[in-house]
């Protein structure tokens, strides 16, 4: 095997385990919002050169979490605001509530298994852990990720993965940092959906939504209305077989 060939490995974990790095201290907000990057400052601080930590700042752009701003150089960009906050959430209502009642009515890709095995993988390194807010947005992507990617639905999918909406909530505020009311709320979804009950599973995710919105707009006084009702009509008669929303 040749140097470069032995280097090559070691090259793509360095920048993977920047990128960590450097996304959990963004998502904590021990980089503040609106900074400039440094990159010489960070390539220092982390004992790595710079290549690795333009390369992880590449994907962070791809998240939103950095932007680039013209003969500026990178910036984190700045929280959402409760504007912004309640027209996410609105998509999400309208996208997962959906999603959750298919993926109950679809005995042949029900998602239960996966999820319920995601929720368990989760619950066990919640024993003993200390700040498990990093461990517990990556649970919430993945659970969100398994019933959406059930619909096979590949616009649907992508269009809510350009949102990034579990790393921009959780920057605004860490909300149930034990994971204990999420993971709650995950069980109901769930249990709806491995029991074939769509009308049930389409409830729970509306309700854990709503409440998660509640818990995120925690960052604001005053934060307000909840998120409009009408981003959520029952799209279907509650026994038909369900489709997708008109314009999707």
């Amino acid at each position: 095997m040749t140097r470069s060939e032995d280097e090559a490995p070691r090259g793509r974990r360095s920048t993977e385990e920047v990128y960590d790095r450097l996304r959990t201290l963004i998502l904590e907000n021990q980089i503040a919002p609106g900074v400039r990057l440094n990159i010489d400052a960070i390539a220092r601080d982390f004992g790595v050169s710079q290549t690795p930590i333009r390369e992880a700042i590449r994907q962070l752009e791809g998240d939103q979490l950095v932007v680039k701003s013209p003969g500026k150089g990178y910036r984190t960009t700045s929280l959402l605001d409760l504007g912004q906050l309640r027209d996410l959430f609105e998509f999400r209502l309208l996208v997962e509530v959906w999603a959750a009642r298919t993926a109950a009515v679809n005995r042949l890709s029900n998602p239960a298994r996966m999820v319920g095995e995601e929720i368990t993988d989760f619950e066990s390194s919640m024993v003993g852990s200390g700040d498990i807010r990093h461990e517990l947005v990556l649970h919430d992507v993945r659970f969100h990720g398994h019933i959406l990617a059930a619909l096979g639905n590949e616009v649907i999918r992508k269009a809510y993965e350009q949102t990034h909406s579990h790393l921009h909530t959780f920057r605004l505020y860490p909300a149930d940092t034990d994971g204990r009311t999420t993971v709650s709320e995950h069980r109901r979804i769930r249990d709806a959906i491995e029991r074939c009950d769509p009308g049930g599973a389409e409830e729970a995710m509306r309700d854990h939504l709503t409440a998660a919105f509640d818990r995120f707009a925690q960052a604001f006084e005053e934060h307000g209305p909840q998120p409009r009702s009408a981003a959520v009509p029952r799209m279907y008669p509650v026994d038909a077989t369900p489709a997708a929303p008109q314009g999707w």
